[in-house]
This record gives structure tokens, C-alpha cells and sequence, in this order.
């Protein structure tokens, strides 16, 4: 027994939701599992299968993009200057290490490229220059 498109779509729709569901992915499939809801109803009106596929893919990129609008804006975390880190690994003069920020593990690089940062020793965060933080020992700030 060969199962109507009616069903296909709706299995496939269960299928993405369900994927959704497990894997978290920004509900990008359970827009396509709203856009194979929509072709299964419109299974009945529109016979040819390929055209259906056609249907679903322009749903999905319609309605994907109708979805981003209501996401949140994501912004990059807020760095505040002047806060204590923690280094992780020496940090040698000129080179990077390794620092414990806001219970993150960040790569970290000296002000001073003359002077090195033992390991274990508090450090005040004065900058970012993209995913490394900038820091100076705290002893050297009175």
C-alpha cells in the first residue's frame, strides 16, 4: 500500500519537528516542518509530487526568512574593562596564554610584550583585541 503525498508530508513534517526537538538548530527545521505541514494540506489541490517539492522548498525559504525576524539579535558579550582574570598557563613576554574570565577559559596576551605573567596570578583585563584578551599583571596597577 502506497502511502498518499497527504501522508508523506506530514511524516516528513513529525520528522523535522521532532529533529528540532533533538538537535536544536535555531528552528530552521521546524520552519521546514511547518512549510511540509502547509504542502500537505495542499497535497490535495496541487496532484504533481515534483511540484510539491518545488512548494516546499519556496515555503521554506520564505518562511525561514519571515522566522529571523523574530529571533533575537545576538550581540557579543559585553567585555568589561578593568575586570580580574585568573591566568590558566604562563603567559611568556610577546607571546600568549591562557586566562580564566567570567568562568570562561580566554586566550590572553600581555600589554607589555616585555614582561611575563606567571601562571595562577591575578590579572585586570584593559582590552580585546577579538577573541584574545589584553591584560596586565595586578600588581603592576596602584
Amino acid at each position: 500500500m502506497a502511502l498518499s503525498p497527504f501522508w508523506i508530508w506530514c511524516i516528513a513534517a513529525v520528522i523535522l519537528f521532532l529533529m528540532e526537538f533533538f538537535l536544536p538548530t535555531a528552528f530552521v527545521e521546524a520552519t521546514l516542518g511547518i512549510s511540509a505541514l502547509i504542502v500537505a494540506f495542499t497535497s490535495f489541490l496541487i496532484p504533481s509530487f515534483p511540484l510539491q517539492v518545488v512548494l516546499w522548498i519556496l515555503l521554506s525559504v520564505v518562511v525561514v526568512f519571515l522566522m529571523r525576524r523574530y529571533q533575537p539579535k545576538r550581540t557579543a558579550p559585553i567585555l568589561k574593562e578593568g575586570a580580574e582574570a585568573q591566568t590558566i598557563t604562563q603567559i611568556l613576554p610577546g607571546e600568549t596564554g591562557r586566562v580564566l574570565y567570567d568562568g570562561i577559559s580566554w586566550q590572553a596576551r600581555c600589554d607589555d610584550p616585555h614582561l611575563a605573567i606567571a601562571e595562577h596570578q591575578r590579572v585586570i583585563v584593559i582590552g580585546r583585541q577579538g577573541t584574545t584578551l589584553i591584560v596586565v599583571p595586578e600588581d603592576t596597577i596602584s
